[in-house]
């Protein structure tokens, strides 16, 4: 027998959702333990033994039933593609990239966004646990991205950037910007190329910052989410990681929260 575990810890490992995502499905009254409607988070339930539903359908068809096996995708995802599991108007998203039999066996969730312009890592799971923790903002796992931006911001500009900018949800963290190669083509079309380096995941955050200093973005693409790289991977691609890199990233976590407690 296992330990009782929250109701939305035991959705997420079914790879129903993220674990916030969860949450909300418990607070909407869809979720239910022995037959009864469950609307608070602290609820807990034993998964070998307590019959779990969403929507009035049982988590396995038999109670031997186990949950799926925990899957990792790194994507290279290309421009023009939504980071979500659909879009009502029918355009292209990451799970269209992946191989067909990849996305019948199981239900793989993208974690975290990038913007359609943007390009670069992505990584798609049903790891409700692991989501969570990537998401969660306390945990702050850099990622590493390639920053084209119009113009050529001096080096107090990129300090400022640095340092953090104020915008409407709050100043930024710390974050490392680093000229990488300037284009002085014409006086009319000069960029500059940034690696930039994030310990946060705000909606848009590069482009919002580079805009308030005046400097838009041209291009933006992820090279790496924490010790994940993209390497040789082809835009538009995707692979599994293995073992090893798993475990990398889930010790890498490990190792941020031991920092900040």
């Amino acid at each position: 027998m296992t330990e009782p575990q929250r109701v939305q810890k035991i959705l997420a490992r079914w790879g129903v959702a993220s674990r916030r995502q969860c949450e909300t499905l418990i607070l909407a009254g869809r979720v239910g333990v022995n037959g009864k409607v469950v609307t608070e988070l602290g609820t807990k339930a034993d998964p070998d033994r307590d019959r779990i539903e969403l929507d009035g359908k049982r988590l396995g068809q038999n109670a031997s039933d186990r949950p799926p096996e925990l899957q990792y995708v790194l994507l290279n995802k290309p421009r023009g593609v939504l980071s979500t599991c659909s879009d009502p108007e029918g355009r292209r998203t990451v799970l269209d990239l992946l191989p067909e039999h990849w996305r019948s066996r199981t239900r793989l969730f993208p974690v975290g966004r990038l913007d359609a312009d943007s390009t670069g890592a992505m990584l798609l799971t049903n790891d409700g646990e692991l989501t969570h923790r990537l998401t969660h903002p306390r945990y702050h796992l850099p990622k590493t991205y390639r920053v084209r931006v119009e113009g050529q911001p001096e080096e107090a500009i990129l300090e400022r950037w640095r340092r953090g900018v104020e915008l409407e949800d709050g100043i930024t963290l710390p974050a490392e910007v680093t000229r990488q190669f300037s284009s002085r083509s014409t006086r009319k079309d000069t960029t500059t190329l940034l690696r930039i380096v994030l310990y946060e995941g705000r909606n848009r955050q590069i482009r919002r910052v580079a805009e308030i200093l005046g400097y838009p973005v041209r291009s933006l693409h992820r090279e790496a989410i924490g010790p994940l790289t993209l390497e040789t991977l082809p835009r538009g691609k995707c692979r599994r990681l293995n073992l090893a890199e798993v475990r990398q990233l889930k010790m890498r976590l490990s190792q941020i929260k031991a920092i900040r407690c």
